[in-house]
């Protein structure tokens, strides 16, 4: 029983987080969650710990925690998940020409 209201706790507070994310990708973050909720309450014990120490800075505990964690992440991803990041990672390198204008 608490293990469903925990995870249902622990799925509103990391919406809360990504209120300003893209829809699509709040949707795979909370797949990812729900497929393995153990791997991201450590990330995020990590990230508290690291904000602690270095004065709450969120980006540069992100940087040094979710790296650990690569192998995981992706394993938790599913096929169509993979391909949604690769698109992603995609569309952001190819918004310029060759010049280094910018497409439209």
């Amino acid at each position: 029983m608490f293990g469903k209201l925990k995870q249902f706790a622990l799925k509103k507070v990391v919406q809360s987080q990504m209120k300003n994310a893209p829809a699509d990708q709040q949707e795979m973050i909370l797949a990812m969650l729900e497929k393995d909720p153990a791997m991201f309450e450590k990330i995020a014990k990590e990230m508290q710990e690291e904000l602690k120490k270095n004065g709450n800075n969120q980006m540069a505990a992100a940087m040094k925690v979710l790296p650990k964690y690569q192998k995981e992440i992706m394993g938790a991803m599913t096929p169509e998940m993979k391909e949604k990041l690769m698109k992603m990672q995609m569309g952001t390198q190819g918004q310029f020409n060759p010049d280094g204008s910018i497409r439209r």
